[in-house]
């Protein structure tokens, strides 16, 4: 027997065509809301980046720049180098750390006020190096405690007894102190120089200074860590602290 034509058009859905059927098609985006779509996004990703860069530059890091050859050729002039401000803090210094430390004692001349609003916005997020205040970059050499001079003979640091061979991050042809010092880190401060020592105004140049060429803990911003520009330069910024492994600890006063 035949089905009947109500029960054959049970078995197929038969399509309905009418004005009613537009109601339930999508209406085409127009160009403008897809481009204000688009930049919407944008803006978002923008303000998120500017937000993690701020954080970024105020808690973890911060960028300076390297005015002077006087940690040459560990760090050239205009390196752009990242600073680990956890460091002193969550991690300690040691020796052989290359650290930023902040000039409260006057070893810089003052500082001519180039900057301008864009270069102050981008150093507020963290993309310009810091020029608020006067900073100082040197290599940590005496530690609180640590008694460091200069072997007569061949003009090498001495610390706590060991003859130092640094020649791993040393200005070529230079040696370790061509001025003689000796000198004992007191609690609280550091003893610092720069690699190129015969263009380096460190801690021996201001030995008749208010700081008697120390360097207080308190002033420390943070460790060098990174070279982040030039680009052909990417890399560490030239801490080394197995130089000085076999320095002992300093003799008890």
């Amino acid at each position: 027997m035949s089905a009947s034509a109500s029960e054959r058009s049970d078995d197929i859905a038969a399509p309905q065509s009418g004005p009613a059927d537009s109601d339930h098609h999508e209406r085409p985006v127009s160009f403008g809301r897809r481009i204000w779509s688009m930049v919407r996004e944008l803006l978002i990703v923008i303000v998120i980046a500017l937000v993690v860069s701020f954080l970024f530059k105020t808690f973890l890091f911060r960028a300076f720049v390297i005015p002077s050859g006087s940690m040459e050729q560990t760090l050239q002039v205009n390196d752009r180098i990242f600073v680990n401000l956890m460091v002193p803090g969550v991690w300690d210094l040691e020796r052989g750390d290359v650290v930023v430390f902040e000039d409260t004692q006057g070893w810089l001349p003052p500082a001519e006020d180039n900057s301008n609003v864009l270069h102050d916005a981008l150093q507020l997020i963290g993309l310009a190096p810091d020029s608020s205040e006067q900073h100082v970059v040197k290599r940590i050499i005496g530690m609180p405690g640590d008694h460091v001079t200069v072997d007569e003979e061949t003009q090498a640091l001495v610390v706590n007894g060991q003859i130092l061979d640094e020649e791993a991050y040393l200005y070529p042809g230079v040696v370790g102190s061509e001025t003689d010092f000796d000198i004992t880190v007191p609690e609280g401060h550091l003893w610092v120089m720069g690699d190129h020592r015969d263009a380096s105004g460190d801690s021996r140049a201001h030995q008749n200074g208010p700081g008697e060429g120390f360097v207080s803990l308190d002033d420390v911003t943070g460790r060098a860590e990174v070279i982040a520009w030039p680009l052909n330069r990417w890399g560490s910024a030239g801490s080394n602290n197995d130089v000085f492994a076999d320095v002992p600890d300093p003799e008890a006063p």
